[in-house]
């Protein structure tokens, strides 16, 4: 009797292990397949596995918080600002934020231009996560406001695209493109139309050299000239270029790029085949500073993103930073209207913002020579990566952030996408208005649930209503929310 007792308990514990065992492998067969309750949440079903090529989202990985984003003009860059606005508000992060909304620009970034940054007494200094903002990179002052391990990375576009762009958004404000009566009347005599160091002129030609606050060949031939000491701040002292034993380059001093010096390491490795025009690059000054702008960028910048390939590149920086894919499923921001039907001077643009005439393509890429040096090399850098990361796993992962944010759209928005800003009658959702065509935005759904209602709004939220709602949160005593948008004066000229 006592044996039956016995085999009778232990027969219970034996079908109680079995029973947790089968219900345990259910569970997980069953796990990407489950539904969840209508409404935003997505579950995180995408991670990289441990070991893959080229990942970084082992388990053992931790999310980077502290990150340095250059924003560009005119290259897709406001969409990623609107991400890293919405991980930084979720996540309770400290973001460096202009008083207005740019740090100066177009002088160069000063860290005295960040609000609440006090070097020199006025309490204990606040920890910045996320730098973010306009401004002309310099480095040196970066370093006074953000760590030197912080994430550096930034975006570029091809320049025959961004030409487009910049002339339409810019035309009111740069002198060169205001006197040309088209963008192809400018491309084809440039030199006609722009002078060196005119109003608003750097938007004219190689805008991403001038964001990235590189020297340019008139300069360096001035020094070479005229010869004089740099400036040099304490900070900036100990970013020098690093002997060939040193493994990991420093973040280096922008200003060495005009002194002469040794190539580094990561110059002789990196991909300089770039498919430059003959035209494109005249001297041998122009050529030299080239390569030593994209070895000092490629020590001193983790990742470049590419805007022909933004999601590709999302899913890249999503590995890099070991975020989820759902951190970085966002809505286009400050895109223009597609139309230029009413704008004169406009036949050559195609309804997709591309320029129909290859040999006016050729023209803007040669015009901005610098900029095609930096596009073609980080595009170069940003396929290596992707090499990588794998190819046939960033298409599937691209193929999963576009569904997630297709299906963001149809959930949130009026219409399932961006529409004129006419249309827009909550001025909180209202994109600032400026240059020759309008800048799309976006309007929510009538009878979303509350929690819906504030994940859509992020999601829709311009820039600079992102900026002050930010801004109200981070200095609650000293900044008042606006009843309505900043207007046209308020802001300066600004770039996607």
């Amino acid at each position: 009797m006592m044996r039956l007792w016995l085999w009778g308990s232990r027969g219970l514990w034996v079908a109680l292990v079995v029973f947790v065992t089968i219900g345990l492998v259910l569970q997980i067969w069953q796990w990407p397949f489950q539904r969840r309750p209508p409404g935003l949440y997505i579950p995180q079903l995408w991670a990289s596995t441990s070991g893959s090529p080229g990942s970084s989202l082992a388990p053992s990985c931790h999310p980077q918080q502290q990150l340095v984003f250059l924003k560009t003009h005119k290259s897709g860059s406001s969409s990623v600002l609107s991400l890293l606005h919405q991980y930084g508000d979720r996540h309770s992060l400290r973001f460096a934020l202009p008083v207005r909304y740019q740090f100066g620009y177009p002088k160069s970034f000063q860290a005295t231009s960040v609000k609440g940054y006090h070097p020199h007494g006025g309490g204990p200094q606040p920890a910045f996560h996320i730098l973010c903002h306009h401004m002309r990179f310099n480095l040196p002052e970066v370093l006074r406001v953000m760590p030197p391990d912080s994430f550096f990375f930034s975006i570029v576009r091809d320049p025959a695209a961004l030409a487009i762009s910049a002339f339409s958004y810019y035309k009111s404000v740069s002198s060169a493109f205001r006197a040309a009566p088209s963008l192809a009347a400018f491309l084809a005599s440039p030199r006609a139309f722009y002078r060196p160091g005119g109003r608003g002129d750097h938007y004219a030609r190689n805008l991403l050299w001038f964001d990235f606050g590189l020297p340019f060949p008139r300069e360096v031939r001035a020094l070479k000239r005229h010869p004089k000491p740099l400036k040099r701040t304490q900070s900036s002292d100990r970013h020098i270029w690093p002997s060939n034993s040193v493994s990991q380059l420093s973040k280096l001093d922008p200003n060495s790029l005009l002194k002469p010096s040794h190539p580094t390491a990561r110059a002789h490795s990196a991909d300089h085949s770039m498919s430059l025009s003959p035209t494109s690059i005249t001297d041998s000054v122009s050529s030299s500073l080239i390569q030593r702008a994209l070895a000092w960028l490629d020590s001193t910048f983790d990742l470049i993103l590419v805007a022909e390939y933004f999601d590709e590149s999302l899913v890249l920086l999503a590995d890099a930073l070991c975020w989820g894919l759902d951190d970085v499923v966002g809505f286009v921001h400050n895109a223009q209207a597609p139309s230029m039907k009413n704008v004169k001077g406009h036949k050559e643009v195609n309804d997709h913002g591309g320029i129909k005439d290859k040999q006016l393509a050729a023209r803007a890429r040669a015009w901005n020579n610098l900029d095609w040096a930096l596009y073609v090399h980080f595009n170069h850098s940003l396929w290596d990566r992707a090499d990588r990361y794998g190819r046939v796993k960033l298409a599937s992962a691209v193929a999963k952030l576009r569904a997630r944010r297709s299906a963001l759209a149809s959930h949130c928005l009026l219409g399932g996408g961006a529409v004129d800003p006419g249309q827009i009658a909550n001025l909180q959702l209202r994109p600032f208005q400026f240059g020759a065509r309008g800048v799309l935005g976006y309007v929510l759904k009538k009878g979303l649930s509350p929690q819906d209602h504030e994940e859509c709004e992020r999601l829709a939220t311009p820039e600079l209503q992102y900026k002050d709602k930010l801004d109200a949160k981070q200095f609650p005593k000293t900044v008042q929310s606006p009843s309505h948008p900043p207007n046209a004066t308020s802001p300066g000229p600004k770039g996607s």
